[in-house]
């Protein structure tokens, strides 16, 4: 008889390590994103100051000064040149990086802005606030082209896909449009056409999960979300069938968010309530990492856009943001 095949391969995992703890910020840290060209690091927390780092060598750049109230996001454009933040001062303000000055002020929401994101060309720009509203910025000319009242609770993310057709949000508000018979903290994600401001779509699950973090996959095909019943979920938007779910995190008081890793491997990483960042193959769904060194809830996660790098915010007692290297993933 023939001869068994031989035994596949099992494709090796991660082995990020600890490279530098950036330390700085005084109060709890809400936002880490690295820029696209890969050379900058922004931060963002309760204080109302940006940081700008070197996420090689762990050195700060310069601070962005100009908001009077604390910041809960951060995004960049697309050319690594401007940085946008959302402030409970009610105002989104767009900066020169390599100045340091204010290019924009962008007023309009009536209560504190908690999230945004660019479009893939930086032309737009989408916030949503504490008011429920969503807002489409020119970012040229600093206007607003569309207000959405879209929620009528916290709006805690947005983002644009590929093309700028959609945009997808989430908030705490879980019962709008849907059947009265549903509790409140439903999940509720939405997608939205950016020309006509028509909602498209809408997700519901369980009771047990308010949704707090939702994004467009890389090649916009997919929708990761996550919430408040510690698993991360995985969304075919056009069936609105959940395809995986990740799980073994601890996640169900704070707003934590999940991104993807496409560099030396395909993976989902997010912070945890336990203090440890979660890193899963995107296929298996199984846990392949767990970074140990935050002392407090890691409530902020961004990957690096070329190289096999990850950047960790963490919250009150910690206050320290680090940076994890796998120099192993070149040679695998």
């Amino acid at each position: 008889m023939p001869a068994p095949p031989p035994p596949q391969p099992t494709r090796e995992g991660p082995h990020y390590r600890l490279q530098h703890t950036l330390t700085g910020h005084t109060k709890s840290i809400s936002a880490v994103k690295f820029s696209p060209d890969g050379t900058l690091l922004a931060s963002c927390g309760a204080e109302n100051i940006v940081k700008i780092w070197s996420p090689f060598t762990g050195e700060l750049v310069r601070n962005l000064t100009g908001h009077t109230d604390g910041l809960s996001d951060v995004a960049w454009s697309l050319d690594s040149v401007y940085l946008a933040s959302a402030s409970d001062d009610k105002s989104v303000r767009i900066w020169e990086v390599d100045t340091g000055v204010t290019q924009k002020t962008l007023k309009g929401h009536s209560k504190w802005v908690f999230c945004l994101n660019y479009n893939h060309n930086s032309s737009l720009l989408v916030s949503g606030g504490c008011d429920g509203d969503i807002r489409i910025w020119d970012t040229r000319k600093g206007k607003c082209l569309k207000t959405l009242h879209a929620h009528i609770d916290y709006v805690t993310a947005v983002h644009f896909n590929r093309d700028s057709s959609l945009i997808v949000s989430c908030s705490l508000d879980g019962q709008i449009s849907l059947p009265i018979q549903l509790r409140l903290t439903t999940i509720f994600r939405q997608i939205w056409n950016t020309a006509t401001g028509q909602c498209l779509k809408t997700i519901v699950e369980g009771h047990e999960a308010i949704c707090q973090h939702v994004q467009f996959s890389p090649n916009s095909k997919y929708i990761l979300s996550t919430a408040h019943d510690s698993a991360i979920r995985l969304w075919d938007y056009q069936t609105t069938r959940c395809l995986k779910t990740y799980v073994g995190h601890t996640n169900k008081k704070y707003c934590i968010c999940a991104c993807f890793s496409v560099t030396g491997g395909k993976w989902i990483v997010a912070g945890s309530e336990d203090h440890k960042v979660w890193i899963w193959d995107l296929q298996s769904r199984e846990v392949v990492q767990t970074l140990e060194g935050h002392t407090d809830v890691v409530v902020a996660v961004a990957t690096h856009p070329s190289q096999n790098m990850i950047a960790s915010g963490s919250i009150d007692s910690d206050l320290n943001i680090r940076i994890w290297v796998d120099d192993q993933a070149e040679r695998r």
